[in-house]
């Protein structure tokens, strides 16, 4: 086998330089100044270790930062992002079902430094739920890497389409479909299908939007909104009306899951609405009339899961 090829696709840095004043009569609390100089710092080194590891094993790598790609990611062997949750989202709507992905969490957060300044702002810094690596591990993790002593999770994402049409993106953690001012209600209709047949009822509705998740999304957004967890490894799709306007007898149905042999499909009634897929980018529009339908019938995302997040072994 040939030497091996791997892509590091880096969190930007001025990602931390949002806390500079912008007029003349903008402070910022000196505290908090330097915590966002200190998270940029602590990124920068990151980068450095991983590069400095990276030098010293027989692979060829490049780096670059995670705004100067938009193309798929080809003709690699590994992909290594270093920042956080959204760095590695990023990469995964670059990817296809074939080159495996790492994350490396560069800036995770420091309990001592929660406690300290919390009572004065949040501290918190990178959640990194499924990055599997940090400075601390990443150079016993890229060795078991090349050397075949470990292999990526198969993780399942989900597939949207907009009046039968696929969208280029999958969603590896959930979409929000919803009109495009969050004080608006929006108005659409679903329900779920099965070999073209309907399972459920029509559900019309009224609310803030709708949301959608994989099983590696189901512990974000989704159980913050009062939804479960699901094992990672899930192929199961969860949704959740978000803040119903008169439910009434539909209220079972505002909250469920759509099985891997099962879609959703949502007609949307407003005169204009956005899909956001893993966060706020990428978006992509839709109109009054339009068709929507989501499902899990998506190519896999060859991922390497932290321990905590991996089903444990009986």
């Amino acid at each position: 086998m040939g030497r091996r090829r791997l892509l590091l696709l880096l969190k930007p840095l001025n990602s931390y330089s949002f806390h500079q004043s912008t007029g003349p009569s903008r402070s910022i609390n000196p505290k908090v100044s330097r915590y966002l100089d200190n998270r940029c710092n602590v990124h920068k080194e990151a980068i450095q270790f991983c590069k400095d590891i990276l030098q010293r094993k027989q692979v060829d790598w490049d780096a670059t930062f995670r705004g100067h790609l938009s193309e798929p990611i080809q003709n690699v062997d590994l992909v290594v992002t270093i920042g956080g949750d959204g760095t590695l989202l990023q990469a995964s709507h670059l990817l296809n079902d074939s080159i495996p992905l790492l994350g490396v969490n560069s800036d995770p957060t420091q309990p001592q430094e929660v406690q300290e300044l919390g009572s004065e702002f949040d501290a918190t810094r990178s959640t990194g739920y499924l990055c599997a690596a940090t400075i601390k591990n990443f150079e016993q993790i890229i060795n078991d890497i090349l050397e075949g002593r470990t292999a990526p999770s198969e993780i399942s994402r989900m597939s949207i389409r907009v009046n039968s049409m696929p969208l280029s993106t999958y969603a590896l953690n959930d979409i929000l479909v919803s009109d495009p001012c969050p004080a608006s209600a929006s108005r659409f209709s679903f329900r779920i299908m099965k070999d073209g047949q309907s399972r459920t009822p029509l559900v019309n509705c009224r609310s803030s939007g709708l949301r959608v998740c994989t099983a590696a999304g189901s512990s974000a957004a989704m159980q913050s909104a009062g939804g479960f967890s699901m094992p990672v490894l899930s192929r199961n799709l969860q949704y959740m009306v978000r803040e119903p306007i008169s439910p009434k007898d539909n209220l079972s149905l505002m909250h469920g899951s759509i099985k891997p042999d099962e879609t959703m499909d949502i007609d949307w009634y407003n005169k204009e609405g956005l899909i956001y897929i893993d966060g706020s980018r990428p978006v992509h529009p839709v109109h009054h009339g339009d068709t929507i339908q989501v499902s899990s019938h998506a190519p896999i995302l060859k991922l390497f899961l932290p321990k905590h997040v991996l089903p444990s072994k009986i």
